[in-house]
């Protein structure tokens, strides 16, 4: 069995920390491109093909609004989303779908209770149970399902590789990361899931932050899913989560995270990060990312609110329920 080249050359990016006494260690890659797309830093294995997961749904958002979707701001911001759940994420997913003619039984996402746990908690405490509408990914699917509705394709392949809709897709994502599509995996909702590698990754969230094509020409369709994401960024992922806390610290940012520990991060000037942790873990991507923005000199900068940053990436380990240690990145 082969093994990925992510994992054949192990890079320590954070410490576990406790008590005191380094109790283990997190692996992965990190790349930070500059605003003309050159690499300024990197950590890792950043030229080989990952799976980003969810970090590449900005750019099948734009891959749909190129194929023809039209969406208002905080709507689309939901199709770049893996959303919390939340009454208004809920309601943003049905108001996409009832606006292409269509209603639940439209999506193909697991059935899922919210990631949120207190929107979750209600689901359940009201006698509720998992459904495909509550799962993170359904923004994105209540999306592709209007593309289809919009050019008369078939709905009920929309999942499909070869379906129309996710050839238009998986062309736009080769345009912005200026790499070819090496792997078509399925991702956890069930859709087709594309590879490329963080450096790639990067550059795309580059041109979407500055508005432009594969090409570096001005594109006013990723002007508008940069927009969304700026404007909306609890609709691109909840009101208590990370991300939205990183981007509302970060005037100008897009970003979106992944499963697997991916997540990618531009700035208004088109400087992008993008790491992934090989072993997956959760706890440890907001502190790479802070850290990452850290060592770039993101967190000097005017307008900033450095300590919002800094919060992101502070995960405390516990002991009789107290702090006792930390995630630490090492890079």
């Amino acid at each position: 069995m082969s093994v990925p080249a992510t994992l054949a050359v192990p890079v320590t990016v954070a410490e576990i920390v406790r008590s005191g006494f380094v109790e283990g260690h997190h692996y992965g890659s990190i790349v930070v491109v500059d605003s003309a797309g050159g690499v300024d830093w990197s950590v890792g294995a950043v030229d080989v093909p990952v799976l980003p997961r969810s970090c590449n749904k900005p750019v099948q958002a734009l891959g749909m609004l190129r194929a023809g979707l039209d969406l208002p701001p905080q709507l689309l911001a939901l199709a770049c989303a893996s959303h919390s759940g939340e009454d208004f994420h809920v309601a943003g997913v049905r108001e996409v779908l009832a606006g292409a003619g269509l209603d639940e039984s439209a999506l193909q996402t697991p059935p899922d209770y919210p990631l949120d746990e207190t929107a979750r908690d209600a689901v359940i405490r009201d006698g509720g149970s998992r459904e495909p509408v509550l799962m993170n990914c359904s923004g994105k699917h209540a999306a592709m399902l209007a593309t289809c509705v919009a050019n008369g394709w078939d709905v009920a392949t929309y999942r499909q590789p070869d379906h129309p809709l996710q050839v238009a897709i998986a062309d736009t994502f080769a345009d912005m990361t200026g790499e070819p599509v090496t792997t078509v995996a399925v991702d956890g909702c069930g859709a087709p899931l594309l590879s490329a590698s963080l450096t790639g990754l990067a550059r795309a969230f580059r041109r979407l932050a500055l508005g432009l094509d594969g090409d570096d020409r001005p594109d006013p369709l990723a002007v508008r899913v940069a927009d969304a994401i700026r404007q909306h960024p609890a609709y691109v992922s909840g009101s208590g989560r990370d991300e939205r806390e990183l981007l509302t610290a970060i005037p100008g940012a897009i970003g979106k995270a992944g499963a697997e520990s991916c997540y990618a991060v531009a700035l208004p000037d088109g400087r992008a990060v993008a790491l992934k942790c090989d072993d997956g873990a959760a706890r440890v991507r907001p502190v790479l990312m802070a850290a990452a923005l850290e060592r770039t000199g993101v967190l000097d900068e005017s307008g900033v609110d450095a300590e919002a940053v800094r919060r992101t990436g502070h995960v405390a380990l516990l002991g009789g329920g107290q702090p006792v240690g930390e995630l630490r990145a090492c890079f």
